[in-house]
């Protein structure tokens, strides 16, 4: 007994170390990005060029993709000629392709030196005749019958520029709105120049402008996202289906935090369902439903603070070691309202990435510390919940919450190092080279949080010894072998039992007391945030029943 005990106590130094990753996976905060589109609609009149007259667009293509300049309105009467050029270049930085204004636009545009340390690539420029805009004109206007070939960008370096790798696929049939074709899978940046000189005239086109590949509009870098959450998506309806068909078995025996788990996978599936639903509208249109994306993120935070809420309650040892929250509900509640809030304001604020950016830094800054406490709070509960199982020396449960505990310990080794690893390659790195891996960045923290999920409807699953693990009085005050010495007597009833010696009320001898388990008690210290958090720690029942389990060891 004093070895397992020892083995499923938090010792003041793993605490301290576990508490150190905690604090640096919450200090750092993951990438975020907007997907990208593959369809774009270019509204220009005589009253923009006058403040901006430089248009980019930015995007991770295959090779041999079809860049495509559509013209679809125009309102010039009388007629006007316009001057229209485009500028089309692959980068080897990412940040390059995507970091990108009206400003930066116009310094780009045509220039044939790469401006970034370590960046190299190819660019077409193509400048048109002079385009007379009329009422009722070609759609193909700004075809082009033979596309231009590439050319190596120079380098301001005195070594030889790294040439991208040149992967040769099926090429696209050019349409009669091609403008370009792609040589490599790389970051592209296209930049559309529209000029007017020496009018006044008042007039407004309309252009579109897409970026079709091998796999339709979706991009080269988020292809593989789009397979991960199909993947995803099945593994979730798979994971329900048998969670269904287990509760339906078990379904007399069920415990009340089963249902939260249930709740949980289904948020999880429909979430996946969702992201992947958007990611097709862009493969097959090139555009996002703005309202889908919305919704997505709104799912998706409501699912992260279930499961949040789930893991909480979890640790407090809902159902297990008490049969209910008592004054701890309104603080669970009121963080995860809290978490929910913020979580839902960041997410909307992240899709619409022209608004609010100071807004979604102060969003980001309380999750994050909402975050933090919430990871304190469940391993210091976890820490109780595994004491006072010792104190009643409960090897079922006790073993349970070893398990439980040692997943969310590997969850958060696993997250320290992904981070490091993340912040190398893509934060400290003054080139973004590895643009092919960054879809592994949403990719895991979803990856890693199915898989606690996983462990937990392991641990949890419905099964005809549901009842070992609900709380239970008379139970948890009893030994294992007082456990075993009740079902000898349920198996052999109306038997008169010899060697068994009842007290004069009738009632069994109780066993002695472990010694082991009372040494340890004893002599292993509180931890500093049993001291440091008693609100956040004990209510006033749980101090009464902690003291009440205490007077039993004596």
């Amino acid at each position: 007994m004093a070895t397992l005990v020892t083995h499923c106590a938090f010792s003041p130094s793993r605490r301290n170390i576990l508490l150190t990753l905690v604090s640096i996976l919450i200090s750092i905060p993951p990438l975020n990005a907007v997907l990208e589109q593959g369809k774009w609609t270019l509204n220009v009149d005589s009253e923009m060029i006058k403040k901006e007259n430089y248009f980019s667009f930015s995007k991770t293509m295959f090779n041999n993709s079809l860049v495509e300049i559509k013209w679809l309105r125009e309102e010039c009467s009388p007629s006007v000629n316009l001057t229209i050029s485009w500028y089309l270049r692959s980068c080897r930085c990412f940040e390059e392709a995507f970091d990108l204004d009206p400003q930066r636009a116009q310094t780009h545009f045509g220039s044939n030196v790469v401006s970034k340390i370590g960046d190299s690539g190819y660019y077409i420029t193509h400048v048109y005749e002079p385009i007379e805009c009329h009422q009722h004109m070609s759609r193909n206007v700004l075809a082009v019958s033979v596309l231009d070939k590439p050319t190596l960008m120079k380098t301001p370096q005195l070594e030889a520029p790294n040439t991208p790798e040149r992967r040769r696929r099926d090429t696209e049939s050019p349409t009669h709105d091609t403008v370009a074709q792609t040589w490599e899978d790389s970051p592209y940046m296209f930049i559309i120049h529209i000029a007017n000189p020496g009018t006044e005239t008042k007039w407004s086109i309309k252009l579109e402008v897409s970026m079709r590949g091998p796999h339709q509009y979706i991009s080269a870098s988020e292809w593989p996202l789009m397979i991960f959450y199909m993947v995803m998506c099945i593994i979730y309806v798979l994971l329900g289906v048998l969670w269904l068909a287990l509760s339906a078995c078990y379904w007399r025996d069920l415990l009340r935090i089963q249902f939260w788990i249930g709740g949980v996978i289904f948020l999880g599936m429909l979430e996946k369902a969702v992201y992947y639903a958007e990611f097709q509208s862009i493969r097959y249109d090139g555009l996002s439903v703005q309202g889908a994306v919305v919704f997505a993120e709104v799912l998706s935070a409501v699912k992260r603070t279930l499961a949040r809420v789930l893991v909480i309650i979890a640790s407090l040892g809902y159902g297990i070691v008490k049969p209910r929250l008592g004054a701890l509900l309104h603080r669970v509640v009121g963080v995860g309202l809290l978490y929910l809030g913020f979580s839902v304001v960041e997410g909307v604020l992240r899709v619409n990435s022209e608004q609010g950016s100071s807004s979604r830094i102060l969003c980001d800054i309380v999750l994050a510390v909402t975050d933090s406490c919430i990871v304190w709070w469940i391993f210091v509960s976890l820490a109780q919940t595994m004491k006072l199982l010792r104190l009643r020396r409960n090897v079922v449960k006790l073993s349970l919450y070893r398990h439980f505990t040692n997943t969310l310990i590997f969850a958060v080794i696993a997250s320290v190092i992904f981070i490091v690893w993340t912040t190398k390659t893509f934060k400290l790195s003054k080139c973004q080279s590895d643009w092919r891996e960054m879809w592994i960045d949403d990719a895991f923290w979803r990856f890693l949080f199915s898989t606690i999920l996983l462990v937990i409807m392991f641990l949890w699953r419905p099964s005809a010894n549901n009842q070992r693990y609900a709380f239970s009085p008379l139970v948890d005050e009893v030994s294992d072998e007082e456990e075993a010495e009740q079902l000898v007597n349920e198996a052999f009833e109306g038997v008169k039992m010899r060697g068994i010696k009842s007290e004069t009320n009738g009632s069994v001898k109780p066993s002695k007391v472990d010694e082991d388990l009372k040494w340890v008690e004893e002599n292993i210290p509180s931890s500093m945030a049993d001291v440091a958090l008693p609100p956040l720690l004990d209510s006033d029942e749980e101090i009464m029943t902690t003291k009440f389990e205490m007077s039993k060891m004596e």
